[in-house]
């Protein structure tokens, strides 16, 4: 059940003087992600096909992801109307698949699957909270708000499954951190990649991995602040079984602020070249 819907949003309020040029590129590749949403619940429910009641809240999740993408694409459009949030999704799915058939999870193990997808909601919740406080155009400051509140929800149900599963295939902390960690690795994939490439770059461009890669990344990680990492690595801790709070949270959110900041000065530096 969807906590929010489209019209909900303020629309009336958007003030063109107040958008952050440097956040539309952002906003544009995030809704193709995003609005993919329902090929994810389509793998979802083949890895969990005899979990009835999470292939239910898979398909929930995914409406409400595809949404995300609607309400992005639609204030994307209104910062700049030459852009074809549809045409850009259109061109998007034609050359980035999610491989929806698989029998069994590519984590091993559903347990590890569940652990991968707190990750994800993980970084998207920290992501959206990040930009809605960075943001002063108050309609993207909205439907920022209302996204990583989903998020966040989307955290919990994976987590919640995550626990039931635990409890019959006792993973241990070590191959949960190394699952959880591997996602995080998969950031710099195909998917941000492409969609940063089909919603900012012409058709007779060809797609640069390296390059778009840089374009999303340097730029996304600029609008983080040290509290949006350190929520994010508490969270992290917790879907892995270590305390999310003390001694090891404090030192795992400085290592992951000076790894971000790092990872950005490359990523500039690769655009300079």
């Amino acid at each position: 059940m969807k906590h929010w819907r489209i019209d909900d949003v303020a629309w009336d309020r958007f003030d063109p003087s107040a958008v952050d040029p440097a956040l539309v590129p952002l906003v544009k590749a995030a809704a193709m992600v995003e609005r993919n949403g329902k090929d994810y619940a389509r793998y979802l429910g083949n890895v969990f096909r005899d979990d009835p009641d999470f292939r239910l809240a898979a398909d929930n999740w995914a409406e409400e992801e595809v949404q995300h993408g609607d309400a992005l694409g639609r204030w994307a459009m209104l910062a700049d109307p030459t852009w074809d949030y549809a045409g850009a999704f259109e061109r998007y799915r034609s050359g980035y698949t999610v491989k929806v058939d698989a029998g069994a999870s590519i984590r091993g193990s559903r347990t590890g699957e569940l652990i991968a997808r707190c990750m994800v909601e993980t970084g998207t919740s920290s992501y959206y909270t990040a930009l809605a406080e960075a943001t002063t155009e108050p309609v993207l400051k909205q439907v920022c708000k209302l996204i990583a509140a989903d998020e966040y929800r989307h955290f919990k149900l994976f987590y919640d499954h995550m626990r039931r599963y635990l409890s019959r295939e006792k993973i241990g902390v070590w191959t949960r951190l190394r699952i959880a960690l591997g996602r995080i690795g998969e950031s710099e994939d195909d998917e941000l990649a492409y969609a940063y490439h089909c919603s900012n770059e012409p058709e007779s461009l060809p797609f640069r991995h390296q390059y778009c890669t840089a374009a999303y990344m340097g730029r996304a990680m600029g609008f983080y602040q040290y509290r949006h990492i350190e929520r994010g690595t508490g969270m992290i801790l917790k879907a892995v079984g270590l305390p999310p709070r003390g001694r090891l949270s404090n030192l795992a959110t400085k290592v992951a602020w000076q790894l971000l900041r790092w990872r950005q000065h490359r990523f500039e530096q690769q655009l300079a070249a």
